[in-house]
């Protein structure tokens, strides 16, 4: 289960269904090859995997979904079934974006893509007083870049902040390319003078453990997701998100470690994709929001979840009141939601063909632990 095999003749790699994504970049670093992953190594394959996909070579290739050409899945009855376009082809379908619900995926069978380090990538620290800086230079690089170029931007407390740890914002940076061609495009947000600046020439398999160590498991928390549209207003971000943060950090004990964490990717590439190619119904052109809580005590797990949902709800708010239209519906990326979204909001026009393929795969609804699909 912790197997990874490459064939090199088609660039395709087998991965068992228990590997980290660590064990992936540590086969595929020296064989010129790449895959897409998600933007810390220590995730398991599969639950990423199978709930649609994300990260840094996705603006380049499309979503892990997009790039899974096969999956041995064990069924609630015992069946083991090999699944691709030309094998189980339902099944295939329904496994990518709503694996969890129809079984457990023991083999994953990856396109791999050609790659060559070194890749350009960091962390950039700023002052809470920098942050429409840092919101603007996203909203320009989502509009401009070729899909070579990402951030992701976190707003939590830190120990750089002006007067010790409270609010700043982390810049996450990645170039497909090395330091001289990264430069022109990311000179105007280094020119903001972070207080933290770790940006270097890299392998990609160093980037996917860049935020590995404040991924840690443990303790209490829950994640929840939503959706915005870029440009992304600075002022949303000063006058309605920051407060609220503030507020809890003040409010729960524990709870500083929290943050939320917006994304700004090139969406185009899996937007070529129809939503109904596959189960995973977030395809429109939007960026995804995480908000990852934590905390210390079990008394506050109710307000800390309702907390999370009325974050939710305020990006919601903002979206539809001073966003960019979109032509495909809008739904929830159910891998970053603690399971309180309806899944109908997940699935979107995907739902209905899920709930009969349940009744075909799993009559009995052993795989229950994620979105219900019985009706």
């Amino acid at each position: 289960m912790r197997h990874v095999i490459v064939l090199p003749d088609t660039k395709t790699v087998r991965v068992g269904g228990g590997c980290r994504w660590k064990d992936v970049d540590d086969t595929l670093v020296d064989l010129g090859l790449a895959v897409v992953e998600g933007i810390v190594n220590d995730t398991r394959v599969g639950g990423i995997t199978l709930g649609g996909g994300y990260g840094w070579l996705a603006p380049r290739h499309g979503l892990i979904i997009d790039n899974l050409i096969g999956a041995k899945t064990v069924l609630a009855d015992g069946r083991v079934l090999n699944t691709s376009v030309d094998e189980n082809s339902d099944l295939f379908w329904a496994i990518r974006g709503a694996g969890q619900c129809f079984g457990v995926v023991v083999e994953f069978v990856f396109q791999a893509h050609e790659h060559k380090d070194p890749v350009w990538a960091g962390i950039l620290g700023f002052y809470l007083s920098q942050i429409e800086a840092v919101i603007a230079f996203g909203n320009t690089l989502v509009e401009t870049t070729d899909g070579n170029s990402a951030m992701v931007v976190q707003l939590s407390r830190y120990e750089f902040a002006s007067s010790g740890r409270e609010l700043g914002v982390i810049a996450v940076v990645f170039h497909y390319g090395n330091a001289e061609s990264a430069q022109p495009i990311f000179q105007p947000l280094l020119d903001l003078g972070p207080v933290i600046n770790t940006t270097k020439e890299q392998t990609y398999a160093s980037v996917n453990n860049m935020l590995t160590a404040a991924a840690a498991r443990g303790g209490r928390n829950i994640s929840k997701g939503a959706a915005y549209t870029t440009p992304l207003r600075p002022e949303f971000i000063r006058e309605v998100i920051v407060p609220e943060l503030e507020k809890l950090h003040l409010e729960v004990p524990g709870s500083d470690k929290s943050m939320l964490e917006f994304e700004f990717y090139k969406p185009d590439k899996w937007c070529e994709v129809p939503v109904t190619a596959t189960a995973h119904g977030h395809r429109g052109d939007v960026q995804n929001v995480m908000i990852a809580l934590h905390w210390l005590d079990r008394q506050d797990d109710v307000r800390v979840e309702k907390w999370s949902r009325w974050i939710a709800g305020l990006v919601t708010t903002e979206r539809e009141k001073n966003g960019r239209p979109v032509a495909r519906p809008v739904t929830e990326y159910g891998n970053y939601d603690h399971l309180s979204a309806d899944p109908r909001d997940v699935f979107g026009v995907n739902y209905d063909r899920l709930v009969q393929l349940k009744k075909v795969y799993d009559t009995d609804n052993v795989f229950n632990k994620w979105y219900s699909l019985v009706e």
